[in-house]
Parts: structure tokens; C-alpha cells; sequence
């Protein structure tokens, strides 16, 4: 089982090693990264994963921001010595939220979880791309709003209606086909967790966006897409080289 540890802390590093190595002498560990910006290097230059154990708190910012950068399509089990971003790490691709330090206990339990969601707990040299498969089988997405509108009363908002969501002055609005903007009580991140991923795409941190809302698509500087929404904006969403490919394979339908 191919493991990346995304860890700033050496004791950690040594710590978890040991730990796999007693514990899951199935995880090979192709490589371990200390930040931010080397762990999207090291996922965007090497075969995926198959697992990843990630601290949050990492010396250039939070770990989440390694979502915002790059696709993790495997199981993470996270490791920080806080509590507090349990509900965050849950809307990704979370298996377990182990606090620090971690001891035998904590891995044995990450591992049983995690060939439990699997369906196979006796298959430990298993597929885990079953796993996200399974995960995804038993994802209902949501498909209504409820708006607080006035005098106390509250407004259903088809999901489908939404041509796009963006931020403006720090909250998450609802455009709609009519043109009317609906102020959303989600994050961004919580909306691509939530909403169907073959249906809206997370362009970048301003825009999550519908195929309907596509009017045309230039090539831009340095490999990029520049996306051109409907005329209800006249912002350009510009899709980063790493990502085009992931931009074209959705939009085609050709995502699971």
C-alpha cells in the first residue's frame, strides 16, 4: 500500500513510521513531505497514493489548502494535536482524525475503519480505489436550499436551478438561470463536498461552477484555460495547467 506522510515534525515522522512498520507492515512509504507547497509538488510529479497520513498545522499554513491545489483520490487519515478541525477534515477524503500522540490504539482503529468502509476487512493488500468507490456509493448530494427570506419565512432553492456559486465580500451566493443572486449559508469547500461533483466543478477559490453556465473557454498563458461564464459575470475563471486536464475530463463527463 503505497503511503505519503505529510508531517513537519520529525518525532512524528519517526513515531509513525515505527508505528506502520509494527502495526501495517503493508504500507510502503514512498514518500514524506513537510509543507504545503512540497506535498502538491510531490503529488503533482508522482504516482497517486494509496494512502495519506497529513498534519494540518504544516509550517507554510493549514494542510486543507493541499485540496485547493490538487485532487487527493485516496483515503487521508489525519494527525494534528488539535480538535477543533474534525468537521473540516471530514468533508474531504477523511478516514480517521487521529489526535496527538498517536499511539497503537489510534492506528489499529484508522485501519479497522478504514477496511470496514472498504467492505473487506480480511483484504488488507486491498484495491483502494474500492474503497473511494464505496465512499462515493454512499454520498446522497444535496439537491434543495432553504433561504431565509422576509418576514421569517424561508425560500427553496433548487440545486439545479444554480448556474454558479461564488464569493462575494466573503459570502457564498447562488446564481441563478433568472439571473437572481441568493445568499448561501455554506462555504465553498462545504458546497464541493456537498453538491455533485459531475455536475459542478471548484474552478478556483472565487467559483463553483455548472457546465450550463460555460459559454466559451480560451487557452491562456502558460498551458491555463481561461473560462468564460454566462453573461451574468464578467469575471474570467482561469483554470491552473495542473488542472486542465481535470477541467476537460468533467466537463466531458468522463469523471466517475
Amino acid at each position: 500500500m503505497k503511503t505519503l506522510i505529510i508531517e513537519d515534525e520529525k518525532a512524528a515522522v519517526n513515531n509513525l513510521k515505527a508505528l506502520l512498520a509494527d502495526l501495517a507492515p503493508q504500507c510502503n512509504i514512498v514518500g514524506i513531505t513537510d509543507s504545503i507547497t512540497d506535498s502538491i509538488k510531490w503529488l503533482q510529479e508522482n504516482p497517486a497514493p494509496e494512502l495519506v497520513f497529513m498534519d494540518i498545522h504544516l509550517a507554510d499554513g493549514s494542510a486543507f489548502e493541499i485540496f485547493e491545489h490538487t485532487e487527493i483520490q485516496c483515503p487521508v487519515i489525519f494527525t494534528t494535536a488539535y480538535d477543533e478541525y474534525a468537521l473540516t477534515a471530514f468533508r474531504v477524503s477523511s478516514v480517521d482524525y487521529l489526535l496527538k500522540p498517536i499511539g497503537e490504539k489510534d492506528i489499529k482503529r484508522a485501519f479497522d475503519k478504514m477496511y470496514l468502509l472498504a467492505g473487506n476487512r480480511q483484504r488488507e493488500n486491498h484495491s483502494l480505489s474500492q474503497l473511494i468507490k464505496s465512499m462515493n456509493l454512499q454520498k446522497q448530494y444535496k439537491t434543495h436550499f432553504l433561504i431565509p427570506g422576509k418576514g421569517g419565512k424561508l425560500i427553496p432553492l433548487p440545486v439545479d436551478s444554480a448556474m454558479y456559486f461564488f464569493i462575494n465580500d466573503g459570502i457564498v451566493h447562488a446564481l441563478t438561470r433568472n439571473g437572481e443572486s441568493y445568499a448561501i449559508p455554506h462555504t465553498l469547500d462545504e458546497l464541493g463536498e456537498i453538491l455533485n461533483k459531475k455536475v459542478f466543478f471548484r474552478a478556483n477559490r472565487q467559483y463553483l461552477i455548472s457546465r450550463e453556465a460555460v459559454v466559451d473557454i480560451d487557452y491562456w498563458f502558460n498551458g491555463r484555460l481561461s473560462i468564460n461564464l454566462t453573461k451574468m459575470t464578467k469575471d474570467k475563471i482561469i483554470i491552473s495547467k495542473a488542472r486542465v486536464n481535470e477541467f476537460k475530463e468533467w466537463f466531458s463527463g468522463e469523471l466517475l
